[in-house]
């Protein structure tokens, strides 16, 4: 058991399993705007979700035996959350630029790595990253969205809970164990609203691309994210994820052909910086881990 549980080790150091995940991340949300106007945001994080769960299930195995009653709840909320997160984020790409809900979004994480920082001081970098989301959303314009807004502070809540969770999570289970268990439940939870969306609207064109989709968000980025997770602290973790919104504006300009002003450009900055500023340490403090069954499922 102990050489195939150190055959998952992964020699990438954890930064680059996170930005990794974060150039697939921001690639399945640009590439999903098409599939947004044809079934809803709804319908596409069903899909997407779904899909990935039936990825998931076909090259690995879930865990079942291994969950003990503590498991129950965070798995749970671990799914239920990013069956949210998943909904709302797509449902702000639809209203607002992309790299302006990343924006918003990445307020989540990094409340979390200022809160959890233990320094009174770190506060000041979301507090300056919120000032780089109003440069971002301009309210005192005339087409501020305030719909695509309230979804992208949805995500962001979901994304910090997510990051919480899925370290609690991943220091249970190695491997994909974890996400053969929460993505489907994820799909449950996004079908109360993927289903009505979606309904009349299939196709195999529609499920083609949904399955492609899936690779890039959720498989791979969840997969890498738990990885990384499992060796880095949530602060490092979450203000690591700066690099996202930059990267969401790039994908959004040379995809979505969206121009982002001068004044958003300096949000944008301002939000990364507040990212870089608060990282702090890398590494979580090695422990031992007593492998579980569920780490060696995986087949192939």
């Amino acid at each position: 058991m102990t050489q195939r549980s150190a055959s998952f080790n992964v020699p990438v150091p954890p930064w680059g399993l996170a930005v990794t995940a974060i150039l697939s991340v921001q690639l399945g949300s640009a590439l999903s705007v098409n599939m947004i106007e044809a079934v809803g945001p709804g319908g596409t994080a069903w899909l997407r979700l779904s899909m990935g769960a039936v990825i998931l299930l076909v090259i690995g195995r879930p865990p079942l035996r291994s969950i003990r009653r503590p498991d129950v709840l965070p798995l749970l909320g671990l799914g239920v959350t990013t069956g949210v997160m998943t909904v709302g984020f797509l449902a702000a790409v639809e209203h607002i630029h992309l790299g302006t809900a990343v924006a918003i979004e990445f307020l989540g994480p990094l409340t979390v790595a200022a809160l959890r920082s233990h320094n009174r001081k770190a506060l000041a970098w979301p507090a300056l990253a919120l000032v780089g989301v109003v440069l971002l959303t301009q309210p005192w314009q005339g087409d501020f969205n305030l719909l695509g807004v309230a979804w992208a502070a949805l995500a962001a809540v979901g994304w910090g809970v997510y990051i919480l969770l899925t370290q609690r999570i991943g220091d249970r289970f190695t491997g994909i164990g974890a996400l053969t268990l929460t993505v489907p439940i994820a799909a449950v939870a996004a079908a109360v609203v993927g289903i009505p969306q979606a309904a009349g609207h299939l196709s195999l064109d529609i499920l083609a691309a949904a399955a492609g989709l899936a690779i890039l968000l959720p498989v791979l980025p969840f997969a890498l994210e738990m990885l990384a997770l499992r060796r880095m602290t949530p602060s490092a973790f979450g203000t690591l994820m700066a690099l996202e919104p930059a990267v969401g504006v790039l994908l959004g300009l040379l995809i979505l052909h969206q121009q982002p002003s001068a004044v958003q450009v300096v949000g944008i900055l301002l939000v990364v910086l507040a990212g870089a500023a608060a990282q702090r340490g890398g590494k979580r403090p090695a422990k031992e881990q007593e492998a579980s069954p569920a780490d060696l499922d995986f087949v192939g």
